[in-house]
């Protein structure tokens, strides 16, 4: 039995739930992983975990064997990478989440700097306002709005997001501009509306002027998921939106959004870099982080309250 093997492959099982997805992520068949397990287990003569038709649960030995493996391993990956980088630089692939306007907007025109740092690095880019699980779907960071629930992952904060609340010309030519937030709420107008896919409620307007706190849930004819789409809807005078600075800012430079509501700041939202603490040995996670770090302290605009 090839000891390390076998504690990646616990190590897997215990982050994935699962013997499949553990076996996808190393690349080898389930029945290899099964094995490796079981030897595993009739080597330390205690058993790591239990298993069902429907779930894999570890035992408290397992836990404890989980924690210090953890450990092991990265000291190892930490060993290989010191050494592998002085040669010849991080290498391999790097599984990267983020949503769909940040990626078409900020992430992917600037790849070419990261490439050109780093030319033996692979990226997989999801682009979804999906909220993936991190160790179940095998995701080494992911780039994240809002507050971070998941207390088992690392975040890094990006910065504060500045919203503007925009409408097309056609909606303020049909409704006229709104001159309290509270008529967001009445009949005269309406709100494009997001939801989030995490617990499928609309998210509220949240305004701040000297010193006071207003939420408001808008009258919505239209509510997405999707940061592109919602873009869309308010470009067509579906409604008033609540969309980042960066987003909107050119499309009201043309002439193809207005801002209204100027003396009401939309409240500004977080933005994270998360990933397991188990992956932050690694060197690629490393010096992406890095990288990620240093673009979005180069975009200003993104963080600047004034509009």
């Amino acid at each position: 039995m090839d000891r390390f093997l076998a504690m990646e492959a616990f190590v897997r099982v215990v982050e994935s739930g699962t013997f499949t997805k553990a076996a996808d992520a190393l690349g080898r068949p389930k029945t290899a992983v099964t094995r490796l397990i079981q030897q595993l287990e009739a080597q330390l003569r205690v058993k790591l975990l239990h298993r069902t038709t429907r779930r894999v649960t570890v035992t408290p030995e397992g836990m404890t064997y989980y924690h210090q493996a953890l450990r092991l391993l990265g000291e190892v990956r930490e060993l290989e990478s010191t050494l592998s980088q002085s040669r010849r630089g991080p290498r391999g692939r790097l599984r990267v989440e983020s949503s769909g306007t940040l990626s078409r907007l900020l992430i992917v025109p600037a790849l070419s700097s990261f490439y050109a740092r780093y030319p033996q690095m692979h990226i997989e880019l999801g682009v979804s306002d999906r909220v993936v699980d991190l160790l179940a779907d095998n995701v080494d960071c992911a780039i994240r709005g809002g507050g971070v629930k998941d207390e088992s992952l690392v975040a890094r904060h990006l910065g504060d997001l500045c919203y503007w609340l925009c409408a097309s010309p056609r909606y303020v030519e049909r409704h006229g501009p709104p001159r309290h937030p509270q008529e967001l709420a009445g009949p005269a107008h309406a709100v494009v509306s997001y939801f989030s896919s995490l617990s499928g409620k609309e998210l509220p307007f949240v305004f701040l002027r000297d010193g006071e706190r207003l939420e408001v849930q808008g009258r919505s004819l239209l509510t997405l998921n999707e940061t592109n789409a919602y873009l869309a809807a308010g470009l067509a005078g579906l409604g008033v939106m609540f969309a980042p600075r960066f987003v909107v800012e050119p499309y009201v430079a043309t002439g193809e959004l207005v801002q209204v509501l100027e003396g009401w700041q939309p409240e500004s939202r977080p933005l994270f870099l998360v990933y397991p603490p188990a992956r932050q040995q690694a060197a690629g996670l490393r010096v992406f982080i890095e990288w990620t770090m240093e673009l979005f302290a180069s975009r200003p605009s993104l963080w600047r309250r004034e509009g």
